[in-house]
């Protein structure tokens, strides 16, 4: 999860009752709805929102977990396009009489 940076803000006595309504029906914190709020708004502007660090991180070692494996071994076709699709062209072929 993110670190949490601690803000104050202020906010008009409308706002602060129609947070509280709105926290409440929807089941979070005043301070959710809040980030929400900003995110939505960075997003309007034209700003990504915070990546993910951990995941990217886990993401990032699996990878490199995965390059220091042997590579997995190849066998060579013993098909051909042809043989996947032979039925289907015969059944297709509008040259075919």
């Amino acid at each position: 999860m993110n670190k949490m940076v601690r803000k104050q803000i202020y906010l008009q006595k409308g706002q602060e009752k129609q947070l509280k309504k709105v926290a409440e029906a929807r089941g979070v914190s005043e301070a959710e709805i809040i980030r929400r709020a900003l995110d939505t708004e960075l997003k309007r502007a034209g700003y990504r929102l915070a990546y993910d660090n951990e995941a990217w991180q886990r993401l990032y070692k699996l990878m490199r977990d995965q390059d220091k494996k042997p590579p997995v071994p190849q066998k060579k076709r013993d098909w051909t396009r042809e043989d996947l699709y032979e039925d289907r062209m015969k059944r297709y072929d509008r040259r075919a009489s």
